[in-house]
């Protein structure tokens, strides 16, 4: 079963300011910072999920990244979800369609102290999944928290939004197949067809958004929504920092606040959201 959403994928073509951007951006410090023949990663881990940033190595060995980026720009790429009894999931992933690849042992060292973190993996075909890169990954352990180093840092995810072509092709790929929780579906003159599904913590949008043009059929990765518990103080923060951050305003779900941030995310939809205070 799926346990949670372990990380997202932001291709960058410079990791050394992309990491600078994000720790600006979330107030934290890298937890974990890898490389290899092909690429550079650095990730940053928040209460609930990572964020990878993911950049070409100078070598030829990188180019596929670096091609995949000027076709695409950088942003969003992949989501990657974390499952129990990998064998099992993918046994599953066969039975319906999803056309999975062999379960590959993989791994990383961090640069930054030494560790080891093994894992198995394997990805749904993109053209299954309409689109979407999925990946599936089964951890041997955790990776360490992000030391937070600044007033007001980002906690968690909130949600990762997906735009979809087809709804009712959405709510079959995340709700029945994967078996996601559907929490809402509802269409509205002004946003679109919205379906959230809970994955661990966090939710799992999907948006076709009303009057937008759809006719390639795929469905893409679109933002990222974070979570704050004071969103004026978080904004402040960011400010002083160089970030571009909107006004807050009130968010879709009473009691939430929200703002967008409009620089400073390479290339990824983004806002913060400050959750309803809890009653006493």
């Amino acid at each position: 079963m799926i346990v949670g959403l372990d990380h997202v994928v932001v291709l960058i073509r410079d990791i050394e300011a992309a990491a600078s951007a994000y720790a600006a951006l979330l107030g934290r410090k890298p937890a974990w910072r890898s490389a290899d023949e092909a690429s550079a990663s650095v990730l940053f881990t928040l209460d609930n999920m990572s964020v990878e940033l993911l950049a070409p190595a100078a070598s030829a060995a990188g180019d596929h990244i670096r091609a995949t980026i000027d076709a695409n720009g950088e942003g969003l790429a992949s989501l990657c979800l974390r499952v129990e009894e990998i064998a099992n999931w993918h046994r599953r992933l066969d039975r319906l369609g999803l056309k999975p690849e062999a379960i590959g042992d993989g791994g990383s060292r961090n640069l930054i102290d030494g560790a080891s973190l093994p894992w198995k993996r394997t990805r749904a075909a993109t053209d299954a999944a309409h689109g979407v890169r999925l990946f599936f990954l089964e951890m041997s352990g955790q990776r360490p928290v992000s030391e937070i180093s600044a007033d007001a840092p980002i906690t968690g995810l909130d949600h990762v939004v997906v735009e979809t072509a087809d709804p009712e092709r959405a709510a079959a790929l995340y709700g029945a197949r994967l078996r996601l929780d559907m929490r809402l579906d509802r269409s509205h003159a002004d946003w679109g067809h919205l379906m959230f599904f809970r994955c661990g913590d966090l939710i799992v949008e999907t948006v076709k958004r009303a009057g937008k043009d759809y006719s390639d059929g795929r469905d893409r990765l679109w933002g990222l929504s974070f979570r704050v518990d004071d969103i004026a103080a978080a904004r402040q923060r960011m400010q002083a920092a160089g970030i571009d951050v909107s006004e807050p305003r009130a968010g879709r779900k009473p009691g939430t606040q929200v703002a967008t941030v409009r620089s400073g995310t390479c290339g990824v939809p983004t806002i913060l959201l400050q959750p309803p205070a809890r009653a006493l």
